[in-house]
């Protein structure tokens, strides 16, 4: 089907914005390993996506976070009109904005929950506001243009977070806070750091403490949580990386390639060379 435009606003390779539209619904096939963090709003259209190896359908004004490093495929899509934001951790950084924004481990770094949510025509005026903004200082030549392309992103990703908040019922309470806290420790930490423990203690807790705050809103263990991202990692290396099986077990934390094998075997149902041949 007929193209009308593929628009790309460019500032210094860490910073764009890609503005998609087509004069029909038409579908584009990629696949990819995130290299930086990405928004992307289906503004018009549909798609099945696969992030992760989850399957994710997106229907009009549906709004995506991905990490770098996550796997990122299209199943099918039929988009009319689209956005994609990208920005590495030198053009802004999530860690240094966290206490003003709290994006962390919410909208990007959450290892458990890809992070996804619908937009009502209030909040797409309010987005649409932005993106014109970001477009118009795109284009210019002006002085102090890091700063305000940084500060339209930071209102996106604000406001983002917003309507995540109001979406789920997200709660500003101590499980809510620790949930996100062991999120991002373990994102920081799972090649190096296997036990529950160890993420206890930089908690301030007892790992029985710990276990109970996440019982207390319906979450898996912290020892499923933590084996669930380093499954993830292995998948995302057996499949996408030119590493051999032992090597990515020494990449995980693991000392005996043998016991990776265990591990993951036991986790997914397939030894990881079967993965690689099968999937």
């Amino acid at each position: 089907m007929a193209l009308q435009n593929i628009k790309t606003y460019q500032f210094r390779n860490v910073f764009s914005l890609q503005q998609i539209a087509f004069d029909k619904a038409c579908s584009i096939s990629k696949e990819e390993r995130v290299n930086s963090y990405k928004i992307i709003w289906v503004k018009e259209g549909s798609g099945v996506y696969s992030i992760d190896f989850d399957r994710f359908i997106a229907e009009s004004d549906t709004l995506f976070f991905l990490s770098p490093g996550q796997v990122f495929s299209v199943d099918s899509e039929k988009i009319k009109n689209a956005y994609q934001i990208s920005f590495t951790q030198d053009f802004y950084c999530l860690q240094a904005h966290d206490s003003e924004v709290a994006c962390n481990g919410v909208l990007f770094n959450n290892v458990y929950k890809t992070p996804s949510v619908s937009i009502d025509q209030k909040d797409r005026r309010k987005l649409d506001f932005i993106v014109e903004n970001l477009i118009e200082e795109f284009e210019q030549s002006e002085t102090a243009k890091y700063d305000m392309l940084q500060s339209y992103l930071k209102q996106f990703i604000v406001h983002s977070v917003r309507m995540i908040s109001s979406s789920v019922s997200l709660k500003d309470d101590i499980e809510t806070r620790l949930y996100k806290d062991f999120s991002v420790l373990v994102e920081q930490n799972f090649k190096s750091i296997h036990s529950v423990t160890e993420y206890a203690n930089r908690l301030g807790l007892s790992p029985k403490s710990l276990s109970k705050h996440f019982q207390k809103i319906g979450t898996e263990t912290p020892s499923d949580l933590i084996k669930s991202r380093i499954i993830t990692e292995a998948k995302r290396q057996l499949l996408y990386s030119s590493k051999t099986i032992k090597h990515i077990a020494f990449d995980l934390g693991f000392n005996d390639p043998a016991y990776f094998s265990r591990f993951f075997t036991k986790a997914t149902g397939k030894s990881p060379k079967l993965f690689q041949k099968t999937t």
